[in-house]
């Protein structure tokens, strides 16, 4: 395959950016694209070009395959990465890629299909002899049926899209009577989500721990491992903290699942990084969950313990080269933790708290990364994701990283919208957490929002209390003239 020259990012915000750097590095021209709210983004700025693909809605811009496609034959790129959502998992634009004669840099469309349907998945696993939970090992297509199945593997049972992802067309379904209403939200969420209503079931684990491995492959059937992710800590079903390695794992354990994560890679004859997800049980025992056929978000732990970048992997791939290492090359340095800081109010359920961004101020030193999309004086908007950026830390253990992130967190300053910064202390703060006892009912069991407002009580009070002494001691003209370090402080607390 022809060398690549010129890619052009299919993506915005902070892996915009992050496919950038890596380019950068590799001597690769760059192209971002942008809707018109992303105008000034940063991974326009930082790109070689940039290309106008439409209005505000994703359905404008971003997920319409011709806006892509013409940007790449007017800028005469060779490849696109795109990143995480959007256009990454569609197999119709990995095979429109192909057809144009555009280096698709992620699995061919194949792989993307089998592995994008949840039930054709877990089909293909299970004739590897990889563990699935119990339930339905294909689509429900008869509500009787899957309700007599539902009564054989014992409630709780987990309603899922065949389709979907990201916790949508989700259900958690407790008893019998909710069964049949439950089936009809589910199928009409992921309908309307991913335009596809089919739906299976399965056994809900007792304490699960989500677990995932990183698994890279190239065209000359070398597949790697690049070893494993704690992603347990989450909003609905969505993750927020991660950590690398997965302090649960023994040994055995980790070689037993990386063995499985493997030969699921083989089975579907995947090119490029991926990831496989697990579900562990208080037992350790261990079940396939789904693959996801792209970078995931939280590759910077993997990157900090691995000292491989994924995105240069992915590209040196995608040209047909092999693997620049091997499975005996990889060692696990260290541990790292990565906290998304999204512009939510975990306050109030975690809702989204848009606004302008008056101050952003990322924390520094070493052992510390920020991949941050927006930037001071620009504004998160409701348009897409609320995710700032992601904070991640290195330590040469948990216990160091956990004191590293926390230091992160408190010198992380933002002013202009509610953050998940104080959600992120609490948990890196609660004994569960620390002694690695948590699971993904974290949120649901331990968090509570009124612990948060107890903080911002007590720096209300604090600021009462200044001005109260400033008043006592001091002249109020000069106070008013000099007040500035009172009124700095305030502004300082996120």
């Amino acid at each position: 395959m022809p060398e690549i020259k010129k890619v052009l990012i299919a993506n915005r915000g902070e892996i915009a950016l992050r496919v950038i750097h890596s380019c950068k590095e590799l001597g690769i021209k760059t192209v971002a694209v942008y809707s018109r709210p992303d105008a000034a983004s940063p991974h326009v700025l930082h790109a070689d070009e940039s290309v106008f693909i439409g209005e505000a809605a994703s359905s404008e811009s971003y997920l319409v395959m011709d806006k892509i496609i013409d940007a790449v034959k007017k800028t005469g790129a060779d490849a696109v990465h795109p990143g995480y959502g959007f256009l990454s998992e569609n197999a119709a634009f990995s095979e429109r890629c192909e057809k144009e004669g555009i280096i698709f840099i992620g699995p061919k469309p194949h792989a993307i299909t089998v592995m994008g349907d949840k039930t054709a998945a877990r089909e293909l696993v299970t004739k590897l002899g990889i563990p699935t939970p119990p339930g339905l090992k294909s689509e429900l297509k008869d509500l009787e049926e899957a309700s007599t199945i539902a009564d054989e593997i014992g409630y709780p049972i987990l309603v899922k899209a065949a389709a979907g992802g990201g916790g949508k067309g989700m259900r958690i379904v407790h008893k019998k009577d909710e069964f049949e209403s439950s089936i009809k939200a589910a199928k009409s969420e992921a309908k309307n989500a991913f335009g596809d209503d089919r739906i299976y079931i399965e056994k809900y684990l007792e304490e699960p721990r989500h677990v995932e491995f990183q698994v890279v492959a190239d065209m000359h059937g070398n597949v790697v491992h690049v070893f494993d992710r704690e992603c347990s800590i989450q909003r609905r079903h969505q993750k927020v903290i991660e950590e690398a390695p997965c302090a649960l794992l023994t040994p055995e354990l980790r070689e037993k699942m990386a063995e499985a994560a493997i030969k699921a890679t083989k089975g579907c004859d995947y090119i490029g990084a991926g990831t496989i997800e697990f579900l562990v049980d208080k037992h350790l025992d261990f079940y396939f969950l789904e693959m996801n056929t792209r970078l995931q978000v939280e590759h910077p732990v993997t990157e900090m313990i691995s000292g491989v970048d994924l995105v240069a992997t992915q590209i040196l791939v995608a040209e047909g080269k092999k693997l620049p290492f091997t499975q005996e090359d990889l060692k696990i340095n260290g541990h790292s933790i990565e906290c998304r800081i999204y512009a939510e109010d975990p306050e109030d359920n975690f809702l989204p708290s848009t606004g302008m961004l008056h101050k952003h101020r990322v924390p520094t030193g070493d052992g510390i990364r920020v991949d941050a999309g927006v930037e001071e004086g620009q504004e998160v908007t409701i348009n897409y994701d609320p995710m700032i950026s992601k904070l991640t830390v290195h330590g040469k253990d948990r216990k160091s990283a956990i004191s590293k992130m926390l230091r992160a967190l408190d010198e992380y300053e933002i002013v202009g919208c509610k953050t998940t910064i104080p959600f992120c202390e609490f948990t890196l703060r609660h004994e569960d957490f620390v002694e690695a006892k948590y699971d993904t009912h974290f949120v649901k069991d331990h968090f509570n929002p009124e612990e948060l407002e107890s903080k911002v009580d007590e720096d209300i009070l604090a600021l009462a209390a200044t001005l109260l002494k400033q008043v006592e001691t001091e002249d109020p003209k000069e106070m008013l003239s000099a007040g500035n370090s009172t009124s700095d402080w305030w502004l300082n607390r996120r």
